[in-house]
């Protein structure tokens, strides 16, 4: 690159951090055999440039807010689904993880020995190979502490170089390894997600239909003691009775000859017509002489965040919702569902209700487009101070959870909580999104400048080729440990399981891969639920670390 243009570039870093977008983003749409590198094709771009002359690097401002806002965009709305994964499995993930990095630190020991590396490379090493940056101040806090000032600057240095040349393959590795095993696995994250919906997961998509009622077992309970009974996850709408219409109300029943809407999934709905009756060729739900129904946004501050049930819907306006629209897809309303800003859901009530209803739930798409700066900038905060703040544990060694981690547990306890009186802490989807993929596009170009030219610099030193070569081992090898543990032994959804990987490597980038390869939000359960046990034991390890390898 001209002299020049690496001056103007280096005096311009707004202009290098959009340069490294433009060029990373598309790059990563690219397909070779089917795979592509996608989001985490800016950090490379990232590397590339940055190496170029030791100037072109962002400023570290630039990926500190860009993971801020990503991981906390992501706790927000991954706050329920973590409580619910946590009662389900969290334990056993959480131990399958600190087993996973437990091997990890063996492995970094053995190299070390090996290698003939310092404890000090060694720490930088498993940091760098788990590209976990509070461990690695964790490592420098331990050498401020335990070495003597004449040799301080060397001992500190010494894990920052090994850090650089294995950080940027502890990203390579994880893609990689998730890209093989899906492969050799032939891994169907479609049918997953069918399979998933109790996570959140939309599954496939809904289906309505009439069905004719014949079966006389079936109108001895009310319809939601069918449905408990069954175990049916469908949506009763209305009910024809001798040429008049009325809801389907979960305590109403069902008499021989009605006819009955039905909206669910495919298989459900069967299910549902098999014992009930038989399927009907009159289309009820398209009717519209005593009941209308249209698709609402929910734009009411003082609607979001509340379950259904708590709503009254029936009481107030005789209206029931029948499908809620979260993003591009369609969920089955439950009474403990809460609703979020720029969820869609289609109601059906009496004509004459319709616009009350309307005005209840806000329907206003620009208000669903803006960000409460209020309650987001106080929840970043918070999350921010949790971050720094020291937290001490047994034999004098404190740990802090940064700038992902403080913000990551602080959203997730918002997102469960959904709402504080008349603070909505959530985000509307549309929003959370756009904030998300700002974030990681910043981060991701932030750490590959910075990391760009320390990584090929002590890359072509001496050692540095054996530390890459034990950086690729470590990370790829912990990788396919867990993710064979997890999904074929364990039989954890491979939706969840990269998601877990993320989180276990601490890291936004893999993250983004995992999500783009699912087409869904299941990795970020995984990563969530397990990111802040991953971060504390790296933090203890690679203490530990230290203390086993320096004389």
């Amino acid at each position: 690159m001209p002299d020049h243009a690496l001056k103007i570039l280096s005096e311009n870093p707004l202009l290098l951090l959009f340069l490294v977008a433009a060029v990373g983003y598309p790059l990563g749409r690219v397909k070779i055999r089917g795979s592509s590198l996608g989001v985490a094709a800016v950090l490379f771009v990232g590397l590339a440039i940055g190496s170029l002359h030791p100037e072109l690097k962002l400023p570290e401002i630039v990926y500190m807010l860009g993971l801020a806002l990503f991981v906390y965009a992501i706790g927000l709305s991954s706050g329920p689904t973590f409580v619910a994964s946590l009662k389900r499995d969290g334990v056993r993930n959480n131990l399958l993880v600190m087993g996973v990095l437990v091997f990890a630190t063996g492995l970094a020991v053995l190299a070390g020995r090996l290698l003939h590396l310092k404890g000090t490379l060694t720490a930088g090493l498993f940091a760098g190979s788990l590209t976990n940056t509070p461990a690695l101040a964790g490592a420098l806090e331990t050498i401020k502490h335990t070495v003597p000032a004449a040799a301080l600057e060397q001992m500190l240095s010494e894990p920052v170089v090994a850090y650089s040349i294995t950080y940027p393959v502890g990203v390579i590795g994880m893609v990689l390894s998730i890209s093989l095993a899906q492969r050799v696995w032939k891994v169907d994250y479609a049918q997953e997600a069918k399979k998933l919906r109790t996570f959140g997961a939309a599954g496939e998509s809904l289906r309505n239909c009439t069905i004719r009622v014949t079966c006389a077992e079936a109108t001895e309970e009310t319809i939601e003691e069918l449905s408990h009974r069954h175990d049916w996850d469908v949506m009763f709408g209305r009910i024809k009775h001798d040429g008049h219409f009325t809801l389907a109300l979960p305590q109403a029943k069902l008499v021989i000859g009605d006819l009955v809407t039905v909206v669910g999934p495919s298989e459900d709905l069967e299910r549902v017509a098999r014992f009930i009756g038989e399927r009907s060729e009159e289309e009820i739900n398209l009717d519209r002489s005593e009941f209308y129904f249209r698709r609402i946004f929910v734009s009411n501050p003082q609607v979001a965040g509340r379950r259904l049930k708590d709503l009254n819907l029936q009481e107030r306006f005789g209206a029931v919702v029948t499908r809620v629209r979260r993003g591009d897809d369609d969920f089955i309303p439950h009474d403990d569902m809460a609703l979020e800003l720029g969820d869609r859901v289609r109601v059906l009530t009496h004509r004459d209700q319709m616009g009350e209803v309307s005005a209840f739930f806000g329907d206003s798409y620009r208000a669903v487009s803006e960000v409460d700066i209020l309650t987001f900038s106080l929840g970043l905060a918070l999350g921010l101070l949790l971050g720094i703040m020291p937290i001490p544990l047994p034999g004098g060694i404190s740990l802090k959870l940064g700038f992902a981690g403080g913000p990551l547990v602080v959203a997730l306890i918002l997102g469960t909580v959904g709402r504080t009186g008349k603070m909505v802490w959530s985000l509307p989807y549309s929003a959370n999104m756009t904030l998300r993929q700002i974030g990681l596009v910043l981060f991701l170009a932030g750490i590959g400048t910075r990391a760009g030219y320390g990584f090929f610099s002590t890359f072509t030193k001496g050692g540095g080729v054996s530390i890459f070569a034990a950086g690729i081992v470590i990370t790829c090898a912990a990788a396919l440990i867990a993710l064979w543990v997890g999904h074929r032994l364990l039989k954890i959804p491979m939706s969840l399981m990269i998601g877990m990987l993320a989180g276990m490597q601490t890291q936004p980038a893999v993250l983004g891969y995992a999500l783009e390869q699912t087409g869904n939000d299941l990795p970020n359960v995984g990563y969530a639920s397990v990111y802040p046990i991953a971060t504390i034991a790296k933090i203890l390890f690679v203490q530990l670390l230290l203390l086993m390898l320096t004389p």
